[in-house]
């Protein structure tokens, strides 16, 4: 048997479970690993400039592939520094293998510099969470890890890599990758009933969520909306492209309001959730989303979204696309000629107020503002739109600022839209670098609001490194205009403390082309479209510092 070094077994192994890029920001403890990268020259390292920007760039690469991504941080300090980004990837289900260099075995119970116990710091937010501590289980650990991370419901794990383990050597068996096929479909008595229980409904509507995704189920979850006549709402967290927006029984996402959802779900009679958690909230309510009496069909592979807060008549582990494709034909047999009738009325019925009837009064209501100075956000939101190129993939962080963008965007394949999904900001910036690494050479645009972009704005240099083609455009309000709308809503009050950074104002041009990005400020709304299409048209990346209206 070879003999090998802990350090080169790690990659190996990484490399055979399908990782391309190892996306880190290297400490002492991960010089190993570092030291080994000379010997795998086709794994490529991608450097971020501090940990939450690495994890960011993982998650945005994972999200826009469907792949594995692995990424590594420095010792607990840089595990701490990249809890926030886990937080979000965990929200999205993301394939992620994270591990930290570790003091070496023993050496940590002398308490050094840069020490604590990690696998007790990322339990909380991953499915697994292991330190390694004899080479001889290396290749166990990352091929479980691997296999974990992989099986739906999917999700980030974490690998402690102690310095000695790393640096050791060993003639050691690197085993082989273990994949759980779960692109399954329910027995056929499980189909009938399901088949029986929907066409007894005689106002059903859907929600559909990540697993449509995950499942590559955008055609396969049209076509079963279509068949029924269903009006399809998207999930309240509307972080992906879960729905085709231009497909007739298409009604946009669901807000998080309480009150609005209850009202739009109060005129169905039945609701099919497919593969989401379909009226997760923000805020407190006294009001429940979920109408009183209102009977739940759910599908999807994610248990726990099953029957969590309200109860499901008939909860179905099924892939949602292995699913639909048996369940639409059967449908349809029994449906017959009724349904059809039924459906093909019900669409021509919703085509006055579905998504493409809404954004186009949006487009007419928006294209009157033009004028006005500071440029207004909703305006801007209609001209990004207008000036994307068909092919683009658009990341969404502009909270207020891009409150439509899904309005005026359309889903048109499932890795063309990413949005912010736990709520934990200073995503996007980070997770565009990833998602155009993985998308390369489509071209892709980043709407971040200017405070979401301050937590995150390193990442500009990775994607100046790579030459990415990425445009970041930032809208820019001075200061954390959502905070103060809610602050006057929730507290009636409009003593902004703590909410602005306008003195001294960030220059947001200033600060891309030291990281290598050109960059642009725009406050002239005649200039924008023009320079929209431009940046568009220009290669590699650059940063558009808008300033927009920041009436509360």
């Amino acid at each position: 048997m070879n003999r090998i070094t802990g350090r080169s077994a790690f990659l190996a192994l990484l490399k055979d479970e399908g990782i391309t890029h190892l996306f880190g920001n290297p400490g002492t403890t991960e010089l190993p690993i570092m030291h080994a990268l000379a010997e795998h020259p086709d794994l490529s390292f991608v450097l971020g400039l501090q940990e939450s920007i690495v994890v960011a760039i993982a998650d945005g690469y994972s999200r826009a592939s469907g792949k594995l991504v692995a990424c590594n941080v420095h010792v607990a300090p840089g595990l701490g520094n990249a809890l926030g980004s886990l937080y979000n990837a965990k929200f999205t289900g993301t394939p992620m293998i994270l591990t930290a260099g570790q003091q070496e075995q023993g050496h940590g119970l002398t308490e050094p510099l840069l020490y604590h116990a990690l696998v007790p710091m990322a339990e909380p937010l991953v499915k697994w969470a292991v330190e390694v501590t004899r080479l001889e289980d290396l290749p166990r650990i990352v091929r479980r890890a691997a296999k974990v991370a992989t099986t739906p419901p999917t999700g980030p794990v974490f690998i402690s890599l102690p310095g000695d383990i790393l640096n050791a050597t060993a003639g050691i068996d690197l085993g082989a990758s273990t994949r759980v096929e779960t692109r399954s479909r329910p027995a056929d008595e499980v189909l009938a009933r399901l088949a029986d229980r929907i066409l007894g409904a005689e106002r059903p509507v859907i929600v559909a969520g990540d697993e449509i995704v995950k499942s590559d189920a955008l055609e396969a979850a049209a076509a079963f909306a279509e068949a029924l006549g269903a009006p399809t709402w998207q999930q309240s967290a509307p972080y992906g492209a879960h729905f085709l927006s231009e497909r007739a029984c298409y009604m946009g996402s669901l807000s998080r309001d309480q009150r609005h959802v209850r009202e739009v779900l109060s005129k169905f009679d039945l609701m099919i959730v497919l593969g989401a958690d379909p009226v997760r909230m923000s805020v407190w309510s006294e009001v429940e989303p979920l109408p009183d009496g209102l009977p739940v069909v759910h599908i999807g592979l994610v248990d726990w979204d099953m029957g969590k807060n309200f109860a499901a008549e008939m909860a179905v582990q099924a892939d949602v696309r292995e699913t639909l494709l048996a369940l639409t034909p059967l449908l349809k047999q029994r449906g017959g000629e009724r349904l059809a009738s039924k459906a093909k009325a019900s669409l021509a019925e919703l085509a006055a107020s579905n998504w493409s009837a809404k954004r186009a009064r949006l487009v007419a209501r928006f294209e009157s503002r033009g004028a006005t100075t500071p440029i207004d956000v909703d305006w801007l939101t209609l001209k990004v739109a207008e000036a994307l190129p068909r092919d683009a993939v658009v990341v969404n962080e502009g909270l207020t600022s891009s409150r439509h963008l899904t309005d005026l965007v359309p889903y048109r394949d499932r890795y063309g839209y990413h949005g912010l999904a736990s709520g934990g900001i200073g995503w996007g910036i980070a997770a565009a670098t990833g998602v155009a690494l993985a998308q390369a050479p489509r071209p892709v645009c980043c709407v971040s609001g200017d405070g979401s972009a301050m937590y995150s704005i390193q990442a500009l240099w990775t994607a100046a490194n790579a030459r990415l083609p990425v445009t970041y455009v930032i809208a820019n309000n001075g200061g954390y205009r959502i905070i103060k709308q809610r602050l006057k809503a929730f507290h009636g009050s409009d003593k902004y403390i703590g909410m602005d950074f306008a003195d001294p104002a960030i220059d947001f041009t200033a600060l891309a082309r030291s990281l290598g990005v050109p960059a642009e400020r725009i406050d002239d709304p005649a200039a924008l479209p023009a320079v929209l299409e431009r940046a568009f048209a220009t290669p590699g990346p650059k940063l558009l510092d808008v300033i927009v209206d920041a009436t509360v």
